[in-house]
């Protein structure tokens, strides 16, 4: 298990989370199904990628901040065993926990220095970007116009609004080099696919289905975010409160008893107590947490436009083209939001 995976475990031990079922696998029209099998292997790829370097990012920072507390308790430790008076029977062992200290600022260093290196954020951030973008293609391919002779290769630059996804602004997620080989790799198939297919009534209730499904599922997904960062957001306030608490009441008893290991509580707590409180405002807990949380709301809304489209006495092709379209907006525009709020998060800054 991932080391940020263990500690949030940590954290949550008797937390009682209510998650919501998970729902029904997605169902895609069979029309789709040669374009979806072709695509499974980048996507997988793409997707394997993602989840190693989002696992050595944030399982760096976590240990950062977390190392660089444990420093501060080696640092203390000899002064509160009274190992540093010449007459301590133990005296002689007392470098060993300036030597842990060095060892553990030594990890630290090395932690920050391969994040860095090896630019652990960034190619978690390219990575989920493409496999985010490479699964949603069969879900875009039928919104394209056969019709259309535009140049432009790239599907969702030739569907959604190229000025909101323009590949010239480096501030927007889009990969679409690799996105824009896939599209142009694939072309030919969806082509031959998707020829007179919206004529077909089974094919556009089969595929608003699906399209609802897909949006339930990032539902789910959203709403466990959402269950999740609220509940490790609650548990580190608790566990601040109670840190900082028992420094306060260290500092006064430090004022009656002049104890080393009162300097211990009085040292070691608030270190502590700041690294997860580090951690925490590294990871985003609050922002990421109140994102999900409107966008289960908006999900919503775009199902519920997808279910109206359907629903329509003709079932008017158009309309619902327009609503799945709409929904995928959304989500793009909400990895955007989750771009722009980890971006300027680095090693760095822990």
């Amino acid at each position: 298990m991932p080391l940020h995976q263990a500690i949030q475990r940590l954290l949550l031990i008797g937390a009682a989370l209510r998650l919501p079922p998970r729902p029904e696998r997605p169902q895609p029209p069979p029309q789709l199904q040669p374009l979806i099998e072709a695509l499974s292997g980048e996507y997988q790829r793409f997707d394997e990628r993602a989840i190693h370097f989002g696992h050595r990012y944030r399982s760096g920072f976590w240990a950062i901040y977390l190392l660089s507390a444990l420093a501060v308790l080696f640092a203390i430790l000899p002064l509160a065993l009274g190992w540093d008076s010449s007459q301590h029977a133990l005296h002689p062992y007392a470098g060993g926990w300036a030597a842990g200290e060095v060892v553990i600022i030594a990890i630290v260093s090395a932690i920050y220095w391969l994040g860095i290196r090896h630019d652990w954020q960034g190619q978690w951030i390219r990575a989920r970007t493409t496999a985010e973008l490479t699964g949603y293609l069969p879900m875009l391919a039928p919104l394209l116009d056969p019709t259309s002779r535009s140049v432009e290769p790239n599907w969702y630059l030739q569907v959604l609004d190229p000025g909101r996804h323009s590949r010239d602004n480096d501030q927007v997620p889009l990969r679409v080099d690799e996105v824009t080989a896939l599209c142009e790799r694939h072309a030919a198939l969806a082509r031959s696919l998707l020829e007179g297919i919206w004529a077909d009534a089974q094919f556009r209730l089969r595929y608003a289905q699906w399209a609802i499904q897909i949006l339930e599922g990032q539902q789910h997904y959203h709403r466990c975010i959402t269950i999740r960062q609220h509940a490790v957001l609650h548990r580190v306030h608790r566990l601040n409160v109670a840190l900082f608490g028992l420094t306060a009441f260290g500092a006064l008893i430090h004022l009656l008893l002049h104890t080393l290991w009162l300097s211990l509580i009085t040292t070691f707590f608030p270190a502590l107590g700041a690294s997860l409180h580090g951690a925490l405002a590294q990871s985003e807990a609050y922002r990421l947490g109140a994102s999900s949380e409107r966008l289960v709301v908006d999900l919503q809304g775009a199902i519920a436009r997808i279910q109206t489209a359907l629903a329509a006495e003709h079932r008017e092709i158009d309309a619902l083209k327009a609503a799945v379209e709409a929904a995928l907006a959304l989500i793009l525009e909400e990895h955007q939001d989750w771009h722009m709020l980890v971006r300027p998060h680095q090693l760095p800054l822990a």
